[in-house]
């Protein structure tokens, strides 16, 4: 498969997070196309290249930006979503790390392109690491004028502020970073109006997060058709996918679209660790997850995770063997999301909290079947009922791991008899003949 990598394509070389040897291997070289486009001209590139949001929603990133409204009098924000909190994501880290003017270089061509002078990235607040190699990196560019006012002698300034989070998984959602940046609780708001059109201090903010920014310049040098043409037709270009859990080989990869699952599991992973593949969360914890049937014809591609009722989310997945415990494993992500709920919204606040008190107690062997079903009906009264999507987060892996590996969680319960007498009562209400 030959393509050409976009994201990591400096990650091997030594101290290329340091601007001089970045600057040696390429960077900043879209500096030279961007200053001379129309700022429509380069929306319209990345409409064209079908680039699709690289977090959960998979939005298609220049329709988004064209929804900034025309000639408007306020001030324009850009924010890069750097809150990499999602179970079973951490790709965004390594180019925070490994090539942060990658980054920052993507910023000022979106930022041009948005008509936007002002950016704010939003850095996870455990991202100690990468937080100082990023603000290191930062200030180099500005020394050297690929940062801040009249960049390179172009006329256009763009001025990029650090905003460290506080560890909390809300925030990654969209309003809630938005709240965050401004001194705020950090909670989502209701839609709409949309941040596009009133967002960042009631402005016209666009927020993108890492992968999706750093594809920029590559499709300004290269032209959005050929960014376009590789993957697939639905899912364009390259994407950075990590897997983690049962495998031989963890880490991260970046690749084309439109490969196959159990071939990525085995070219890459280099195979299921300690057992055959029992189950697979292809987008992080919040997604549907998938058995070892359903993986044979899974492709890593949009429109195959949809097709499969499941998602791709932001490439991390997570693999689990055939001695894996689905309840065990289930109690720990029901666990996540109770305590990363922000408690806006009743279905979420009380949900997930009973959700996962329910678990606990099927662990203690204390549950019924009876209970069993009312996770599933718990999590319909979840999912789409709250203004922001960490409900369905928790509800979405609960249906589908207690459908799918039932027999995972019975082993846990006792079966609930009702007596003839009573089951009749029941169905027949006042209308019931005594035995």
């Amino acid at each position: 498969m030959e393509f050409e990598l976009q994201l990591t394509k400096r990650f091997s070389i030594p101290n290329c997070h340091t601007l001089e040897v970045a600057l040696n291997h390429g960077a900043y070289r879209s500096f030279e196309k961007l200053f001379s486009m129309k700022p429509e001209a380069i929306v319209n590139e990345v409409i064209a290249s079908k680039l699709r949001g690289r977090g959960g929603a998979a939005f298609p990133t220049g329709l988004k930006w064209s929804f900034v409204p025309k000639d408007t009098a306020l001030p324009v924000y850009l924010c890069v979503n750097a809150d990499e909190s999602e179970p079973g994501t951490f790709v965004d880290r390594y180019i925070l790390e490994y090539d942060p003017h990658l980054l920052i270089e993507g910023i000022v061509c979106a930022a041009y392109a948005i008509k936007s002078h002002d950016v704010y990235v939003y850095i996870r607040g455990e991202y100690v690491r990468p937080y100082m190699i990023f603000k290191k990196a930062l200030d180099e560019a500005y020394r050297s004028g690929f940062a801040g006012h009249n960049i390179k002698n172009s006329g256009y300034d763009v001025h990029i502020w650090i905003h460290r989070g506080a560890g909390a998984y809300i925030c990654g959602e969209e309003t809630a970073l938005l709240e965050s940046i401004e001194g705020k609780k950090g909670q989502p708001r209701i839609k709409p109006p949309f941040p596009a059109v009133e967002g960042l201090f009631g402005c016209p903010t666009i927020i993108n997060n890492v992968k999706t920014i750093s594809h920029i310049p590559w499709i300004i040098e290269h032209g959005g058709e050929a960014f376009a043409r590789i993957g697939t037709s639905e899912s364009t270009g390259t994407m950075l996918f990590g897997i983690s859990g049962h495998v031989n080989n963890p880490g991260f990869w970046e690749l084309p679209f439109g490969m196959r699952v159990p071939e990525f599991l085995e070219k890459y992973a280099q195979g299921v660790k300690g057992g055959s593949l029992k189950a697979l969360f292809p987008g992080g914890t919040s997604t549907a997850v998938m058995t070892a049937d359903e993986c044979a014809d899974l492709y890593l591609s949009y429109e195959s995770m949809r097709a499969h009722g499941t998602m791709l989310g932001s490439g991390g997945l997570i693999v689990m063997n055939e001695h894996a415990d689905m309840l065990h494993a289930l109690r720990t992500i029901t666990r996540f999301y109770a305590e990363e709920s922000c408690g806006q919204c009743t279905p979420c606040r009380e949900g997930t909290f009973w959700i996962h008190r329910l678990l606990e107690k099927m662990v203690r062997g204390e549950g019924t079947t009876k209970e069993l079903d009312l996770l599933l009906e718990i999590a319909d009264n979840m999912e789409g009922k709250t203004i922001c999507a960490l409900a369905a987060a928790c509800a979405i892996p609960v249906r589908s791991c207690v459908v799918k590996f039932r027999q995972d969680f019975e082993k846990y319960v006792k079966p609930v008899f009702v007596p003839v007498a009573a089951a009749a009562e029941k169905m027949l209400g006042d209308d019931a003949v005594p035995f």
